[in-house]
């Protein structure tokens, strides 16, 4: 089995994208990539520190470069922040190099999985989960965009999510190799 192309994992914040993108990663043999982990070692500061300091449009545009780069390298597996995939360009970018997976839970799973969480720049809000339910709002139309969907349930362990990723990847010949089995 041979990864032929970068799998692109997007969805919301709490999807599971790092979780399950790493137990792929470590499936299919092939790196696992975080383009957050990637800008905040490049800007030797935290995404929420580059928020405040330059702000939302200034963060988007260096994600852009960074997942553009990504992409152009060795095949594997990707997680790109939940905003990411809203980007035109780098939606088309991701299409014409890799595959982009949707990670699609719902608002109580992802909210069960964020609500404890002071990392999310997007959440510092006075009702944070009301700002959770916008968000994913506005932002379904654009992921269900991706090639492929897989739904997140609240029984998946992290393997069972990488396993049923794995299975919709198993669709696209141009993508896995050698078959999944």
């Amino acid at each position: 089995m041979r990864l032929c192309k970068t799998v692109v994992l997007v969805g919301m914040m709490g999807a599971g994208k790092t979780a399950v993108g790493k137990e792929l990663a470590r499936m299919l043999s092939v790196p696992f990539l975080d383009s957050d982990e990637e800008i905040v070692a490049a800007a030797a500061m935290s995404i929420g520190e580059i928020f405040e300091r330059d702000g939302e449009a200034f963060f988007r545009a260096r994600e852009a470069e960074v997942i553009a780069r990504l992409l152009r390298g060795r095949p594997g597996v990707l997680s790109v922040g939940g905003g990411a995939f809203l980007n035109s360009a780098t939606r088309a970018l991701i299409s014409e190099l890799g595959v982009s997976v949707w990670l699609k839970a719902d608002l109580d799973l992802l909210w069960q999985r964020v609500r404890h969480k002071t990392t999310r720049p997007l959440l510092r809000t006075a009702n944070p989960r009301a700002t959770l339910a916008e968000l994913l709002d506005a932002r379904a139309p654009e992921y269900a965009k991706a090639d492929l969907v897989v739904e997140a349930r609240p029984s998946y362990a992290v393997a069972d999510m990488a396993a049923a990723v794995l299975s919709a990847l198993a669709t696209r010949p141009d993508v896995i190799e050698g078959g999944v089995g």
